[in-house]
């Protein structure tokens, strides 16, 4: 066990070493092209730092196929495609809170830019009530599940379109991505240009792939020790790890007060998270509502919403009430 939990550490170093690289050479490259901080946080960053995440799933589901833990995989799958939004909708904005919380006090003001946060709130809570609508059709009308999931991939094209659309604008307004140091290679004596921008942008991203993997096994390692099932761990404990890229992203931006790329990493993943993936859960897992499921998701629609409520007038402890709803998802699941 305490192998297991040093290996635990050394993974998290990983993670955060990556976070910092990944972070640094994307404000550089969203400066580069000369897009919005909206762009740069809800496109280029979510669906980056989501990798670990989205391949959890995938390999989950067809690594079970051809084998006898087909049922064990799909339920790995499926847990992993719906814990992945409760933890961001939840604990991740939650974290945010906390390393806000010395610097602006409980009463502080949050200020993303609120088109844009609005835009992808909106998204997730149709695509993401999509889902949930889809676990109630019955196996034998597959011609609706699949029109769900189609729908689902329809709306992601759609809101990269308007987000794209957006970006011009935004910039024009100040809301440019701006670097706020020098890149990494640049102090090694490299200059600052596409190749090294493109060079520390992938090499971050592999070490927050390879971080995150290997914080998954010693993960999973860990919970058989403590008797924990497939669905349960997946829908607890896979989405920590996996969703660990995100927010040591978020805080390092909320701490530099970056709040458009701070929330947008986010709530970006989560338009990603819950259009894509739920897209291929529907699709090629049973996709049935069990208990944990359903609290996970009413849990992580009722945090999507307050947070869309409160769009434009973020307060740090409005962010304390996602904390509080990851804490009663515990409490259902683990009665």
């Amino acid at each position: 066990m305490l192998s297991e939990m040093g290996a635990l550490f050394v993974m998290l170093l990983v993670i955060l070493l990556a976070a910092e690289v990944f972070t640094n050479a994307l404000e550089h490259l969203g400066e580069k092209l000369k897009i919005s901080e909206g762009v740069t946080g809800s496109l280029f960053a979510a669906v980056g730092t989501a990798l670990p995440e989205t391949l959890v799933p995938l390999l989950a589901i067809f690594g079970g196929r051809g084998t006898g833990n087909a049922e064990v995989s799909e339920e790995i799958g499926v847990g992993a495609i719906l814990g992945a939004p409760l933890m961001l909708s939840t604990l991740s904005v939650f974290l945010m809170a906390l390393f806000a919380l010395k610097k602006r006090g409980a009463s502080g003001h949050l200020t993303p830019e609120k088109t844009g946060l609005k835009r992808d709130l909106n998204y997730f809570l149709m695509a993401f009530g999509l889902a949930a609508v889809a676990m109630f059709v019955p196996h034998d009308v597959p011609a609706v599940r699949g029109g769900l999931s189609a729908a689902l991939v329809l709306l992601y094209f759609v809101y990269i379109m308007q987000t794209l659309k957006a970006s011009a604008a935004l910039v024009k307004e100040g809301h440019a991505t701006e670097a706020g140091g020098a890149m990494f290679l640049a102090r090694l004596g490299l200059p600052t240009n596409w190749t090294t921008i493109l060079l520390q942008l992938l090499g971050g991203l592999a070490l927050l792939v390879y971080g995150a993997h290997g914080f998954i096994g010693h993960v999973e390692a860990t919970s058989e020790l403590l008797g924990i099932s497939a669905l349960l761990l997946s829908l607890m404990i896979v989405p920590i790890a996996t969703e660990l890229p995100e927010k040591i992203n978020s805080i390092l931006w909320i701490r530099k007060h970056k709040d458009t790329l701070a929330f947008g990493n986010i709530t970006g993943a989560m338009v990603f998270q819950g259009t894509l993936l739920p897209a291929i859960g529907i699709a090629l897992t049973p996709w049935a509502p069990q208990k944990e499921v359903l609290a996970g998701i009413a849990i992580t629609l009722v945090a999507a919403a307050w947070l869309r409520f409160w769009a434009g007038h973020i307060k740090v402890w409005h962010l304390f009430v996602s904390g509080a709803l990851y804490l009663s998802y515990l409490a259902i699941s683990l009665s």
